[in-house]
């Protein structure tokens, strides 16, 4: 079965998944990817081109009419290649609604058409505006969309629309998590066309590196209160609040550290303002780490993984180290990692008070962060990791293709 994949890019952390499809007997990947920079890839986000073991095909990505990226010469790419399957994803699943010949294509040539979704920021269609009303779009630099008057109305109204008419041209949907499952059925996708894979990070190889890490020496001097984050520094990571909450712990646990690893345009603002709290010594920046085994060994060497703002595999990786999580609303695969009280905690979003009064329960308490962090660990091995992850995708994939 051969499946035809198209990604804005290829992060580092999506090769290891497709290698093991691919690698899956009767399976054949091949990923179509813009050439450069693709405007749909965030400021920062590390590509790789190595250990790549399917076919990768590069085309030209341009701006279309509707003002959204798309990719050129799609249709050639796809009547060369011949799939059995095709998936895409935002915002590349639009040139199918407002090119209808090339879904014209698709459909005559028997290919089954899969979109591939966390979902992220969609409503149920019957509170699309509601919705969105109590949360406007934004991107990563949190520049919001305004969310009132005529042009709010028309533009809810024609997303809506354009939403109910992909997902019932789809032959079924591939999702990162269970909330897609009602989401989509409200747009007249019939949930047994609704698979939920989960997403997960190469924890074959984090699970190996951590067993070589623990036979080495410490990268940091020991400290029992250390926190860590990794994560590009931008705005909708929302670091600054971790520091400020930081800053309100310190106050009481006075050898608090805060380790940040990632890099990003926000970088001089955050360093600015831990001077600015009188806590810049306690505030450790590392520039990203890609490294499987430096990554893991900075896990090890701290005590919770809190996530303030947007992201989600992140996550996965702290559950492998068997760290605590205290996140709050980050991209929805949070809800299936991350459970109340049993390997971690949920703050009010945005509230740097209610992240502080979390981070000070769990150093009151280091048993419940021994016990919550192997709760993580339980979770990684058992339920969401790159095996489960790639056998729920071959199992959607022969599902698709055999049934419907």
């Amino acid at each position: 079965m051969k499946v035809l994949f198209t990604f804005g890019g290829l992060p580092h952390y999506l090769i290891p998944l497709l290698n093991k499809i691919n690698a899956t007997e009767g399976f054949e990947v091949v990923v179509v990817i813009p050439k450069g920079q693709s405007k749909t890839i965030g400021k920062g986000v590390k590509q790789d081109n190595k250990g790549i073991e399917f076919k990768v095909i590069h085309t030209d990505e341009y701006i279309t009419y509707y003002r959204k990226p798309f990719l050129k010469n799609l249709k050639f790419i796809l009547k060369e290649e011949n799939p059995d399957i095709f998936i895409t994803l935002w915002p590349y699943i639009l040139g199918f609604v407002f090119y209808p010949s090339l879904l014209y294509f698709i459909k005559r040539s028997k290919i089954k058409f899969i979109l591939r979704e966390i979902p992220f920021c969609v409503p149920k269609q019957n509170e699309a505006f509601s919705y969105y009303k109590a949360h406007p779009i934004y991107d990563e630099n949190l520049k919001f969309e305004k969310n009132r008057g005529m042009f709010f109305i028309l533009k809810t109204s024609l997303l809506t629309f354009i939403r109910k008419r992909y997902y019932n041209f789809i032959d079924g949907s591939i999702n990162y998590t269970n909330s897609a499952v009602e989401i989509q059925s409200s747009y007249g996708l019939k949930k047994d066309r609704i698979f939920v894979t989960y997403n997960s990070p190469d924890t074959d190889t984090l699970l190996m590196v951590k067993e070589e890490a623990k036979k080495e020496a410490l990268l940091m001097k020991p400290c029992k209160y250390r926190i860590i984050h990794v994560g590009r520094l931008v705005p909708w990571k929302r670091v600054d609040l971790l520091i400020r909450s930081v800053a309100i712990v310190k106050d009481k646990y006075t050898e608090t550290e805060l380790l940040i690893i990632g890099n990003g345009p926000q970088k001089n603002d955050l360093l600015q303002l831990s001077t600015n709290l009188n806590i810049n010594s306690s505030v450790i920046f590392v520039d990203g780490v890609y490294d499987s085994k430096l990554l893991v060994k900075y896990m090890m060497e701290s005590t919770i993984y809190i996530l303030a703002g947007m992201g989600g595999l992140s996550i996965n990786e702290a559950m492998v180290v068997g760290k605590p999580i205290i996140c709050s609303v980050c991209d929805g695969t949070e809800k299936d990692l991350v459970r109340e009280n049993y390997n971690g905690l949920y703050f009010k979003e945005g509230d740097e008070i209610s992240l502080a009064e979390k981070i000070k329960y769990l150093f009151d308490n280091p048993q419940i962060i021994e016990k919550m962090g192997r709760n993580s660990e339980k979770i990684i091995f058992e339920e969401i990791n790159i095996n489960t992850v790639k056998q729920n995708f071959i199992d959607a994939l022969n599902k698709i293709h055999n049934t419907f």
